[in-house]
């Protein structure tokens, strides 16, 4: 049997830090290929943050070619603005992937956290370890939205759409 290797991409969207991880799933392993984080300055005007966004997750889908690509659900926030902000990004990031002619799988921060700890209730510490540990990785990916943002690519590892 020939194991085809799959490029995942998750993205933890945000405003001032969109998380991202690339992982390659060969058969039933998966493996660390990058992770980081899109920041963008408070400085700038909303929209040029939002094209910065854009531009940088459009680059990420053109260098690792992804099969898979995963991104977060926003399901809840305290503070209103920061869910309109965060939304629109989510927007952006689900327009970069759309020109890239690939449909996205979306999991809620719950699913991601039962997926890669069997926890709903997990801790971003917990995450974190549980992403070091499944990757094989010497320390937690930092910062925290690209150790998130690899959660959701591992997460999407597991999905499988003829049992969804």
């Amino acid at each position: 049997m020939i194991s085809k290797n799959t490029i995942i991409l998750g993205f933890d969207p945000g405003i001032a830090d969109t998380g991202f991880g690339v992982i390659e799933k060969i058969g039933n392993k998966i493996k660390f290929i990058d992770a980081g984080s899109i920041k963008t300055g408070k400085d700038k005007i909303f929209f040029k943050r939002l094209e910065e966004i854009y531009t940088q997750v459009d680059k990420l889908m053109v260098k690792y070619r992804p099969s898979i690509v995963a991104v977060e659900k926003l399901y809840f926030a305290k503070n209103v603005k920061t869910a309109l902000d965060v939304g629109q990004a989510r927007g952006v990031i689900l327009l970069a992937i759309a020109k890239n002619k690939i449909e996205p799988l979306e999991f809620t921060p719950l699913q991601v956290k039962q997926a890669v700890c069997a926890n709903g209730q997990a801790s971003k510490y917990q995450v974190g370890t549980m992403v070091k540990a499944l990757l094989n990785l010497r320390a937690v990916p930092q910062p925290d939205d690209a150790a998130d943002a690899l959660a959701i690519a591992i997460t999407a590892s597991f999905f499988n759409k003829k049992l969804a």
